[in-house]
């Protein structure tokens, strides 16, 4: 997958982020589980899970919070930088279901250097919203980005001028 960085310079508030599905299977909610060492069973044992109200193992939270960031970077590129995540969550994730993500640019400022857009989220699945908040991202400027590439040209030239002494 090839991914592309967005500049803060391109970005306008009410902006909406591309949608995103993705099919949630009982491997994703183990997988999630145990990568982030939560060995509750509600997360892999569905008959523990059905003695206690669920009708299968649910997403946790940490899994969950892992796809917001998936989802706003996803958009960003990998230049951005997550500064603050708020989650909100609603009803479980259960393997079978489908995530429908969104996204909007709700707030672009300039705040101690740092180029930030403020994104609100949500992440629907059948039964309701699974979580929904908002990111802030700090995202790279055409203008830093301007002073890098002269910067290391300026150091490649340098460098070449050394090596023909």
């Amino acid at each position: 997958m090839t991914y592309k960085s967005i500049y803060w310079e391109d970005v306008e508030v009410g902006q909406e982020l591309p949608p995103y599905h993705k099919d949630v299977t009982a491997t994703t909610v183990l997988a999630g589980a145990l990568a982030s060492r939560d060995y509750m069973p509600v997360h892999h044992d569905k008959d523990f899970a059905n003695k206690n109200g669920a009708p299968d193992i649910f997403m946790n939270i940490l899994t969950s919070g892992g796809w917001v960031g998936g989802y706003l970077t996803r958009w960003s590129g990998p230049e951005a930088e997550i500064k603050k995540v708020v989650i909100n969550l609603g009803v479980p994730c259960f393997p079978g279901f489908t995530f429908d993500w969104r996204g909007k640019v709700v707030k672009k400022y300039v705040e101690k250097g740092e180029h930030l857009v403020d994104i609100e989220y949500a992440a629907a699945v059948p039964i309701g919203f699974h979580c929904r908040g908002v990111g802030t991202l700090a995202l790279p400027t055409k203008t830093a980005k301007k002073a890098s590439t002269k910067a290391s040209a300026e150091v490649g030239t340098k460098a070449g001028s050394r090596r023909q002494q």
